[in-house]
């Protein structure tokens, strides 16, 4: 009895005085690390990854730099070790096939280059010294040879012999009103520029303002980039070098085009790549993609592999005997997602052609062998593939079978696998989940008995995270639609999970995705801070996969269609009615937020309903009339509605947030990127002028520089900012100093 009376006293003790867990801050932003690149040595027994930090500027105060580096692991638990180090980073790290040395990518005077590297020692060797900058690194089967990538300009391609060596101009025409024939004039660098002279010098001083970056003239489509207009169109060209130090690279594709890197043959005679279908159309119109073949002899020539009119092939993977391929393939229009397709290669033909059942949208294919036990040993039969999917709020890992077209899951929807790759029975690959952003693991060809290699994130054990608990919800569609409820995360010195102060009352946000085929859920990386972050303010968190979301087959991806106000609405709506029965919400302290087209959902539900004390809008799209001039991710207007001009075009207004400004009387909070023009800020700038010109409670914030990534990849200053406006104006309405609120 004394005994047991003293075990008693010393663990009471023990939970008394131990170390109680800390919130998550909104600078722990800046201490996660993110895991990716994962390459398993030709052996199968050592991996190099990649490893994304965020590093404080040492040059100015309160800002970052993001930095990635390649590690080398032996597979063994915490055994991992940099390889690189330094102010540049390193990346797109590949094996040699013997194993023995490393091709990756770094800058140089603001360009990539390929560097090799011997993992018996001795410093990495620059390969490459291209003025246009190198990527994507691929080792030839026998070792000898890379081949990479290089983006060129049109004024580069003009006058490079080697992609363009007749130095014409494209075939296609360049769309300049008035010039006959293709629209291509040469500009004859004799004539000197005088706005007082002939046409033909009129014509030269024009070019050299635009030289000098006094005008932009804009022919082209799609001339909107992610942070500025680009009236110059710049093309993807494949080139191989030999691995030898000051070899010099040469071209295998040519003409105004790009080319998207794919996979050798096995052979070594030649790759397979992805480029345009019709090489004769201007590369803004033509949205079908072909998979072709090039040779590795650098003759230009090229043999479409797989080409259907509509269709849009990418991703070539070639199983290791060279006999079969697998890509993917989607129409090129509307509203879809890729499916798994396959076929039998002989030599550079195809056949046998057939598609994979598969209701969800696969990426990341990787062929590995199949082994089976026979007399107690284990024998390679055949081959199986390896992929990812978003799914169900996870990102699970998936098994192919190509002979029975068989699919099995191997990890299930609580987590996400972001990076992997197999080899024999060995299988690395980075998770993010709730209780780590992202680590590296091991496992055996069926994902069981898993091993954790890393612990890059380990000061996330020192933190009290709230775990979401996943709920479902049958729309008028009959459709089920996930949600997760996240409690606002209480820290004490004797509690250990996230729970609420009995009888205290907390305020609900509901958070809300975009896309809007995007998804969330416990296995989706990109919000792990910000839902962590807003439970340990003290809030509630609901969010939710409305119908239109991916992650959840083509019926659902497709069911707002026409629809992305009321029906999502719907949705998102019942949510967060839901979880507002939680004992510890407050009903009167109920806020909302989103960013893109949950920007425009953030919009468009309190301009129908006003239940939020405050919302925050960010990036959003309001009036899609504008939108189909005003961003470069316009063509969602004519995939999900019409273009205006059609005798449909009443549903564009009808489904603009913009159009019912005058009912929203919630507070809003509206931020966009001065650069972003994938929505652009115009969107914004509607919204906030007409507000104010009613009168109603509203705010609007603009990041200077920042893009339509902001709070994924921006400038980590502005990341920060972004988070603490959120809180710090939600706490305006609904904080414990608010005005008119009843304590409790």
């Amino acid at each position: 009895m004394q005994l047991r009376i003293l075990l008693l006293i010393a663990i009471t003790a023990q939970a008394v005085f131990a170390q109680p867990k800390s919130k998550i801050t909104v600078t722990d932003l800046t201490r996660i690390k993110q895991v990716g690149g994962i390459e398993l040595a030709p052996d199968g027994q050592r991996a190099i990854y990649t490893l994304g930090t965020i590093e404080a500027n040492p040059e100015q105060k309160e800002e970052y730099e993001y930095k990635t580096h390649i590690y080398l692991t032996g597979l063994k638990p915490g055994d991992g070790k940099a390889l690189t180090r330094g102010p540049e980073s390193a990346r797109q790290a590949v094996w040699s096939p013997d194993g023995q040395r490393i091709a990756f990518v770094r800058t140089v005077k603001g360009k990539g280059q390929i560097f090799i590297m011997s993992l018996d020692g001795g410093e990495a060797w620059q390969l490459t010294n291209s003025s246009y900058g190198v990527s994507t690194p691929l080792w030839s089967p026998d070792g000898k040879r890379i081949a990479f990538t290089s983006g060129i300009t049109m004024a580069q391609m003009l006058t490079d012999s080697l992609v363009n060596p007749s130095k014409n101009g494209p075939l296609w025409s360049l769309e300049k009103p008035g010039f006959t024939n293709n629209n291509f004039v040469k500009i004859d660098k004799k004539i000197k520029a005088n706005p007082d002279g002939s046409l033909a010098e009129i014509r030269a001083y024009l070019d050299k303002d635009v030289e000098d970056k006094k005008a932009k003239v804009i022919n082209r489509l799609n001339f909107q980039g992610e942070s500025t207009t680009e009236p110059d169109m710049s093309f993807t060209h494949l080139y191989v070098v030999e691995v030898s130090e000051g070899a010099t690279p040469k071209a295998l594709t040519r003409g105004f085009t790009s080319f998207q890197a794919g996979n050798w043959l096995p052979n070594g005679q030649g790759l397979l790549v992805v480029t345009d279908r019709d090489s004769l159309k201007h590369p803004d119109r033509e949205q079908d993609n072909v998979i072709v073949y090039i040779p590795a002899d650098g003759s230009g020539a090229r043999k479409a592999i797989l080409s259907e009119a509509g269709k849009s092939y990418r991703s070539p993977e070639i199983s290791t005997d060279g006999k079969q391929l697998a890509f993917l393939v989607a129409p090129s229009e509307g509203v879809n997602f890729a499916q798994i397709g396959l076929a039998t290669l002989t030599g550079t033909s195809v056949s046998g052609i057939e598609l994979v059942t598969f209701d969800r949208a696969a990426g990341s294919l990787t062929w590995a062998t199949a082994s089976i036990l026979a007399k107690g040993k284990k024998v390679t039969a055949g081959y199986v593939i390896y992929f990812t999917a978003s799914a169900n709020g996870g990102a699970p890992l998936y098994k192919l079978d190509p002979t029975t077209r068989q699919v099995t899951q191997l990890t299930d929807f609580s987590m996400g696998v972001t990076s992997f790759d197999v080899s024999g029975n060995s299988l690395v690959f980075a998770k993010t989940e709730v209780a780590n952003p992202s680590e590296l693991y091991i496992t055996d060809a069926t994902a069981k008995n898993q091993t954790k290699l890393s612990n890059h994130n380990d000061w996330v054990a020192q933190r009290q995270l709230s775990l979401p608990e996943k709920r479902t919800y049958k729309n008028s569609l009959g459709q089920t639609v996930d949600y997760w409820i996240m409690k606002p995360t209480v820290v004490a010195a004797t509690v250990v999970a996230a729970t609420a102060v009995a009888g205290k009352k907390y305020p609900l946000l509901l958070n809300m995705h975009g896309g809007p085929t995007a998804m969330w859920g416990p296995g989706e990386q990109s919000m792990w801070h910000e839902l962590q972050y807003m439970c340990a303010q003290g809030y509630g968190v609901v969010y939710a996969n409305p119908r239109g979301s991916g992650g959840y087959g083509l019926n659902f991806q497709r069911a707002n269609i026409k629809d992305w106000g009321t029906g999502p609405t719907e949705d998102v709506l019942a949510a967060v009615t839901d979880a507002a029965k939680e004992a510890w919400v407050d009903t009167s302290r109920q806020v909302i937020t989103g960013g893109s087209y949950a920007g425009y959902l953030t919009a468009w539900i309190v301009g129908h309903d006003n239940r939020f004390k405050a919302a925050f809008a960010q990036r959003g799209v309001y009036d899609l009339t504008t939108f189909l001039g005003e961003g470069n991710a316009w063509r969602l207007i004519p995939n999900y509605f019409d273009y205006p001009w059609s005798a449909d075009a009443k549903v564009l207004d009808a489904n603009s947030p913009y159009n019912f400004v005058q009912n929203i009387k919630t507070p809003l909070l509206i931020k966009h990127g001065e650069n972003d023009l994938r929505t652009g800020p115009i969107q914004s700038e509607m919204m906030y002028k007409s507000l104010k010109i009613l009168g109603r409670p509203v705010e609007y914030v603009r990041m200077p520089g920042a893009t339509h990534e902001l709070s994924r990849t921006g400038n980590v200053r502005q990341r920060i900012d972004r988070l603490l406006r959120i809180y710090e104006f939600f706490e305006r309405y609904v904080g414990a100093g608010a005005q008119g609120l009843t304590q409790r």
